[in-house]
């Protein structure tokens, strides 16, 4: 027995939608897609910055400001570029990762300042927002602490005193900011992490300090005794 396919009735509402669902398909699909190459070039960028900031703060540990200074340049305009491709996607904006570069962005700033003995500069003169500073600020304090074992084994000891008061004026800022994780980025995880980087490190100090004092004391008394000798001859 022969079927015999009905063509589709022109009248059939359903027919009507066809061609409408097709255009709403289409631009639907172009939209998500100049989206998602926004997002992955935001992402680029973003991984860009890290991988600057991180590079910066080698070239601070080996004394290579200028070096540091390029590279953390570099960082501020891949950050601006990222921010440029996600302007018109709120959302993707806001969805993280383009402050997880920033955070390392000002940490770069944050270590450079202390290290040089400048003041430390602002969110607004850096242009990042509060959440993802003070987190910069908090993971800053990790690697002054890196700074300040280097300077101990130079014997720097005035150095070591200077970089350890920023780092406990900074932990004292950060355990004033009491506000929910949803705004601060996590920061109480941070603020924890810091004062066990402080403690660890003015232990440190202490113990070198007053190795210090004891070499100093016995230079001294072996100064005296071999004058005393001297003087008996």
């Amino acid at each position: 027995m022969t079927t015999v396919r009905q063509g589709r009735n022109p009248e059939d509402p359903l027919n009507n939608l066809n061609a409408p669902l097709q255009l709403i398909g289409v631009r639907i699909r172009g939209r998500l897609s100049e989206k998602y190459q926004a997002r992955e070039r935001a992402l680029q960028s973003s991984r860009e910055t890290i991988r600057h900031c991180a590079d910066s703060i080698r070239a601070i540990h080996r004394g290579e400001f200028e070096l540091a200074h390029s590279l953390l340049d570099s960082a501020r305009e891949l950050i601006a570029k990222a921010k440029a491709n996600l302007q018109p996607y709120p959302d993707l904006l806001y969805a993280g990762f383009i402050d997880d570069a920033r955070k390392e962005y000002a940490e770069g700033l944050i270590t450079m300042a202390v290290v040089t003995g400048q003041e430390l500069p602002t969110p607004e003169e850096l242009d990042v927002p509060d959440a993802p500073y003070l987190n910069g600020m908090g993971e800053a304090c990790g690697e002054l602490r890196r700074f300040v074992l280097d300077a101990l084994r130079r014997d720097d000891l005035q150095r070591c005193e200077d970089v350890l008061q920023a780092m406990d004026d900074m932990y004292s800022l950060l355990i004033t900011i009491d506000f929910p994780d949803s705004l601060t980025g996590s920061l109480r995880r941070t603020t924890d992490m810091v004062r066990g980087v402080l403690e660890r490190t003015r232990g440190d100090l202490t113990l070198a300090v007053r190795q210090r004092k004891l070499e100093s004391r016995l230079s001294a008394f072996q100064d005296d005794l071999r004058h005393g000798s001297q003087g008996g001859e």
